[in-house]
């Protein structure tokens, strides 16, 4: 309902989820609903990651790996190390090992939310990747700087060194990890005989054996979910069939809809166990600490993307060559895209309860701190998303670009079957009217395809438009008819049901393709 709603008011539907929880957990008489942070890292964080490694191009991915690594571990440990000192000064009693175990918190943005704000709003496909990809590596740095400074807390000690190693095999063992589970699963989609319902299921159970495999071993379970989800989905263009691929597509669609809506309206609804929990501080206290380290966040995010995006240009001839210059605008929509979510409730939780046998120090108020970061960046930063890039007036050029790919990509196809129709059907093309019509109607498709490359006119006329939009009309038109035969027949019984339903998927396929 929430979400419906907010397609009605033109709201991302986490920001207003987030507000609906918190709102719903004001209600006097309503129960306190605690968050598991195991609920959270096992259940949701697994398939969320592995849905959004799935839809990332490795391709851009990897062209664009120097500023995704930038703001995902360096941006991370700046952020880290800079909440530590500014808490540490405004925090009575608030050591820098503390900071930093906040820093590690709040430092990623969160993947789903920034994708699911920024989703409708024209944005540069540049910007969108970097995003998507800093989503995707950010939670792994920061949950190990948080090891790492859990660590320290509770043993008293800590190595820069030591902690770089251990960094570095921590990530890199992940990686490896995910990427030997994801051969298997190759493996098995690729060469046993599986059915839709099967590989579904394996592509549910994938991920959770990527995670709970590097988590076994201590190393990170979200670089081994995202480095195997990117390997699969670089080599899932020969793993399914046609059926395999419909059948995952509607059940992954269902499946990250309902978990991202159960994710950002808990993060609401822990408002009142957050709030009673805070102890010695006063809720004044609480907010001023949170604000003062939200707008922190923030602004250390838009110090670190202009340097970051400027530096290596004026370093490297290079990258002045082979990339273009992203202006202004663009770096200023990264630096503001810095929304925090459910990664960050889920640490602040699993923080222990106890230390030495006493009450974990401050506990309660890095929590409320984090849950202010995530409610002030995800409603502030997020709802100030579109007026933004109104007001930067930024433009996307890509349209242009994108019809002229899908044009050479027509050409392509079209040329591959004209080849394989002249050397395996030359005699059935010269002597039966079929063949010479199939022929025919993919040599027309390479010339006025051509002809649109070399004279650059629009994909279609208007006549042409008009013409090809009512003909699609009428095609979807006579589905609706055959349908509407095929819900008689089966009232009548004069068929069998089975029948009526292969009949039934065969009309579903024909309408899918005449909607896209």
């Amino acid at each position: 309902m929430l979400t419906m709603l907010s397609e009605k008011l033109k709201v991302s539907y986490p920001i207003l989820l987030v507000i609906a929880g918190l709102l719903i957990s004001l209600i006097p008489g309503m129960p306190d609903v605690s968050l598991n942070p195991d609920l959270v890292f096992l259940i949701f964080l697994p398939p969320l990651l592995y849905a959004a490694a799935w839809n990332t191009s490795w391709k851009d991915f990897w062209r664009l790996k120097r500023p995704i690594s930038l703001l995902a571990f360096g941006l991370v440990i700046f952020t880290s190390a800079a909440v530590a000192l500014v808490s540490n000064a405004i925090i009575p009693d608030f050591t820098l090992a503390l900071g930093f175990l906040l820093g590690g918190i709040i430092s990623p943005p969160d993947a789903i939310a920034a994708t699911s704000v920024l989703q409708g709003l024209k944005v540069p496909k540049r910007a969108i990747t970097i995003l998507e990809g800093e989503s995707l590596v950010n939670d792994a740095s920061s949950l190990i700087v948080f090891r790492f400074a859990l660590a320290a807390i509770i043993t008293g000690q800590f190595h820069l060194g030591n902690a770089a190693k251990d960094f570095a095999l921590v990530a890199f063992m992940g990686i490896i990890i995910g990427v030997a589970i994801a051969f298997v699963i190759y493996f098995i989609h690729r060469f046993f005989p599986t059915t839709a319902s099967i590989d579904a299921a394996i592509t549910l159970i994938t991920p959770y054996i990527m995670y709970i495999g590097a988590e076994h071993f201590h190393f990170s379970g979200v670089l081994s979910v995202v480095s195997g989800g990117l390997f699969l989905s670089f080599r899932s263009g020969n793993l399914f069939t046609y059926e395999s691929r419909i059948n995952i597509g509607g059940f992954w669609e269902t499946l990250i809809f309902l978990l991202n809506g159960f994710v950002f309206i808990l993060i609401g609804l822990q408002l009142p166990v957050i709030i009673k929990g805070l102890g010695n501080y006063s809720i004044g206290e609480a907010i001023l600490y949170g604000v003062v380290i939200s707008l922190l966040i923030i602004i250390i995010r838009i110090v670190w993307v202009f340097p970051s995006a400027y530096i290596p240009r004026w370093l490297f001839k290079s990258i002045r060559t082979n990339e273009p210059n992203p202006g202004w605008k663009n770096v200023f929509l990264i630096g503001w895209s810095g929304m925090r979510g459910v990664v960050s409730l889920a640490s602040a939780l699993a923080v222990p309860l106890t230390l030495a046998g006493n009450a974990f120090p401050h506990r309660n108020l890095i929590l409320f701190i984090t849950f202010v970061v995530i409610l002030i960046t995800l409603v502030l930063q997020g709802l100030s998303l579109k007026p933004l890039i109104r007001k930067l007036n930024i433009e996307v050029n890509e349209k242009e670009s994108e019809q002229l790919q899908a044009l050479a990509l027509r050409i392509r196809l079209a040329e591959s079957v004209m080849s394989y129709i002249d050397t395996n059907y030359p005699q059935e093309t010269q002597s039966h009217d079929t063949y010479k019509r199939v022929r025919d109607r993919y040599e027309r498709m390479i010339e006025i395809s051509k002809r649109k490359l070399e004279t650059g006119e629009e994909e279609d006329d208007d006549e042409g438009n008009s013409f090809r939009s009512k003909y699609r009309q009428m095609l979807i038109e006579l589905v609706h008819i055959r349908r509407r035969e095929l819900n008689y027949v089966r009232h009548t019984g004069e068929f069998p049901e089975e029948l009526i339903r292969e009949r039934e998927w065969e009309l579903d396929l024909e309408e899918a393709r005449l909607n896209n």
